[in-house]
């Protein structure tokens, strides 16, 4: 049961429970708090959210409990967004306005109407705020407020306390331009829709005089007014379809504007000449619906795009304007863009990483939800690394930074993003080629209809050849595919995972068996070291010491189990063997680490221990171990009842493989161990050559080649960049569960893009005959075409419905 208005408490005895759903959040409980809105109890799992409730209902915003569709966001730790109220931060990102300055921010957590409504009331509500304009599609708060009497960061807490995280916009100029396209579209709807109904009110008089009663001047003067209040939907709305069949003609190649546009134009100036010589039938009304409901299609599908591209703009655009940089014992506040590769960062409790980097000294709690949607923060240790954008959720995290500005993780992954919609996905391509064919073949048999009627009945050859031109205009076969294309891409990024291949979805769809890289990806990527063997006298720190200084810059995750290197000697001329181990000289003297018959060619057996050599003799044995992910059960599990027969392709040794198949229950059927990259792609081709369709999860710079060569390709976030860029789907979090769900949304994608085909082709069959034969007018033609493209539009929108809880 949700609170409702009025007054609320809050009692703070927290009681262990196992299995109670937070009544803001939604999330289950560990510890229950309770709290009374208008004298019935409920339970929160936090503080947080118990607070939140309360202020709700005190403040008599209970209606957002009965309105939302979703549960609201998990309320943290209020933040503290001072370095928000800077002269250099206000500049950089907000501008001057009437009476203040206004400020664009992509709000985390504001998942439907009822999130925005509570985020307007609750900012209007603070003093000094002048305009506030929340869009629950696109994640976007437009905050216009005068900063003389409140401070930005005062209101940006408020909307905190709420659960709701700003970010900063990745563009600025960018979404300014998508805000002034949009006021476009928005305004051609205005006109359109206003025009419409004057058209279809004076329409409508014209229809109702079945008996030919209407005097001719009246008859007129209905049609003349009509002619007046369409022209403005014709000509300033439909303005962008006119635009594009001109651009068509003179490419000479005719495509769906031309329909469109010619459809308008022979409508209105049909009906004009009509007016003209007083004829029987006027298509006023045909022409000013085409245009009304194609721009609503137009505006849905765009919305589509806009909400996939909202969050990626505010994770790319997440990280601070200013960073804290500890020098010499000393913290200075300094522009984040003035950061540079080795600097020490300090981040406070509630504040966000500026840069990519690895954690040094303490432990700290870092939430990671704006990257991934995982609401759970995430503790990380000493040479763990940390991602630009997440937030410290406890504890004060120092950091080195590895990449800043354009070169972080994020920034690189939203550039391959961006990149990869630029491209054309496949079905999309064969989509649009169906449609030119549609669009001469339309052409053709309107001429004919044309010519047909005109010696049958020549005053129904204009009528029909009009409902022709629009009825089978394929503009809902156009959108069939970038709609649910865009949508499916925006759930998945919901879910921390990003689609890098125009084709990853449609691929993903066909996929029957799953194979998954060991250390980094099924387990944590954070060895630890469990033992030492000295073989030749040596002391076990000196051993640690020079393994350390062989790992420095190598890209694999078995480097961090042998910690900091020791300052005072490096390694030179160091070479990495993908699947073997790695050499470089020390003090002169030739190192190898890695596999025993890397560092010890005389071996006739490997053990599965890291083996040191120098000169060819072997100094020491290391045992290094990995644990897997928190979900790695869980998920392979899942993806074996799904029938892909989930299997490991590792380089690590057999018996280390074993335990973590045995762990996960991978059967030793499905689990290989010591392949090199070659090896990998050799089991790969196999499995592909038995008629089987694979998508390989790896992060590793050895696993590169395979996937490049599987089917489809998964690379997590915290792995090489060389995996990531060979990837198509990318795994923002630590989590794999997020890798079934995209699965599955890839699949029921395919099924709404089928739909979505299918009703477009029947629907331009069934009318096509109907048109032609005149049983259909130009007016009903129009609206069915119009509806159709809407209707293919939000069938897009079912996409991730009924697979919110469907994660291992």
């Amino acid at each position: 049961m949700a609170p409702a208005d009025g007054q609320a408490t809050v009692r703070r005895d927290a009681v262990a429970a196992s299995a109670t759903a937070c009544a803001h959040c939604g999330e289950t409980a560990t510890h229950v708090v309770h709290g009374t809105v208008d004298g019935v109890e409920h339970a929160y799992c936090c503080q947080g959210c118990a607070g939140a409730a309360a202020w709700i209902a005190s403040e008599g915003f209970g209606d957002y409990y009965r309105w939302r569709s979703a549960p609201g966001p998990r309320v943290e730790a209020a933040d503290d967004y001072g370095d928000w109220d800077r002269a250099e931060m206000l500049e950089a990102h907000s501008e001057a306005a009437d009476g203040g300055r206004v400020i664009r921010l992509a709000l985390g957590g504001m998942h439907c109407a009822a999130c925005a409504w509570l985020v307007d009331k609750a900012l209007r509500q603070a003093p000094g705020v002048l305009d506030v304009r929340a869009n629950a599609v696109d994640g976007r708060l437009h905050l216009r407020w005068d900063p003389s009497r409140t401070p930005l960061s005062a209101l940006l807490q408020r909307v905190g306390r709420l659960g709701y995280r700003p970010a900063l916009l990745a563009s600025p100029a960018r979404d300014a331009e998508q805000r002034r396209e949009r006021r476009r579209q928005l305004i051609a709807l205005g006109i359109a829709g206003l025009g419409t109904l004057q058209a279809m009110m004076f329409s409508e008089a014209l229809y109702l005089d079945t008996a030919n009663q209407m005097p001719e001047a009246t008859r007129d003067a209905f049609r003349w007014v009509t002619a007046a209040v369409s022209a403005p939907v014709v000509f300033i709305a439909g303005a962008p379809f006119l635009r594009g069949m001109w651009s068509e003609w003179r490419m000479r190649l005719p495509g769906m504007d031309t329909l469109i546009g010619g459809g308008i134009l022979l409508a209105w100036t049909g009906s004009l000449f009509e007016t003209f010589r007083g004829g029987p039938q006027v298509w006023f009304d045909a022409a000013v619906m085409f245009v009304l409901f194609l721009l609503a299609a137009r505006f849905l599908e765009a919305r589509l795009r806009d909400a996939n591209t909202a969050r990626l703009d505010a994770i790319a655009g997440a990280q601070p304007a200013m960073a804290w940089r500890l020098q010499d014992d000393r913290l200075e506040a300094v522009p984040a863009r003035e950061l540079a590769i080795g600097d020490l960062v300090q981040v406070g409790t509630g504040h966000a990483l500026p840069c990519d980097g690895t954690v040094v000294g303490d432990d700290a709690w870092v939430d990671e939800a704006l990257l991934t949607g995982e609401s759970t923060p995430l503790r990380r240790r000493h040479g763990d690394a940390v991602l630009a954008g997440s937030h410290v959720h406890a504890g004060t995290l120092r950091m080195r930074a590895t990449a800043v500005g354009a070169a972080t993780a994020m920034s690189q992954v939203a550039r391959q993003v961006a990149q990869a919609r630029e491209q054309r996905p496949a079905m999309a391509g064969w989509a649009e080629a169906i449609a030119r064919r549609v669009v001469a073949a339309t052409l053709v048999l309107s001429a004919m209809v044309a010519v047909a009627w005109w010696l049958v009945e020549p005053s129904n050859a204009f009528p029909a050849t009009l409902a022709v031109l629009v009825a089978t205009c394929p503009c809902a076969l156009a959108l069939a595919v970038p709609a649910a294309i865009a949508r499916a891409q925006s759930r998945l990024l919901a879910r921390g995972v990003l689609a890098l291949g125009p084709d990853a979805l449609p691929r993903l769809a066909s996929i029957d068996r799953v194979a998954f890289d060991k250390t980094g990806t099924l387990t944590r990527g954070e060895p630890q070291l469990l033992e030492i063997q000295s073989l030749a006298g040596r002391d076990a720190e000196t051993l640690r010491g020079i393994a350390a200084h062989l790992e420095v810059g190598v890209a694999h995750p078995l480097a961090k189990a042998f910690g900091a290197a020791p300052e005072g000697r490096s390694a030179d001329a160091v070479v990495l063997h993908p699947g073997e181990g790695v050499e470089g000289r020390i003090d002169g003297a030739l190192w190898r680490l890695g596999r025993r018959c890397f560092v010890d060619p005389a071996a006739a057996a490997d053990d599965g221990g890291l083996w040191l050599s120098r000169e060819g003799v072997l100094e020491a044995r290391f045992d290094v171990d990995d644990a897997p992910r928190d979900d790695a059960a869980a998920t392979v599990a899942a993806l074996a009842r799904d029938g892909m027969a989930p299997r490991i392709l590792s380089g690590d040794a057999g018996a280390r493989v074993a335990a973590l198949g045995e762990r996960l229950g991978i059967g030793a059927a499905h689990r290989q161990s010591r392949l090199s990259p070659e090896g990998k792609l050799a089991a790969l081709r196999l499995l592909q050559s038995e008629g089987h369709r694979v998508l390989m999860v790896g992060d590793g710079v050895n696993d590169a080649a395979v996937l490049a060569a599987a089917d489809v390709s998964a690379a997590m976030a915290s792995g090489a960049s060389l995996a990531q860029r060979q990837a198509d789907l990318v795994l923002l979090g630590s989590r794999l569960a997020p890798l079934r769900y995209a699965m599955r949304l890839a699949g029921q994608t395919q099924a709404i893009v089928r739909q979505n085909i299918v009703w477009a082709v029947a629907y331009n069959a069934l009318m096509l005959p109907l048109a032609a034969l005149g049983i259909v007018g130009p007016g009903l033609a129009a609206l069915g075409m119009a509806l159709s493209s809407l209707a293919v539009t939000a069938n897009a929108w079912r996409i991730g419905r009924g697979l919110e809880g469907d994660t291992p």
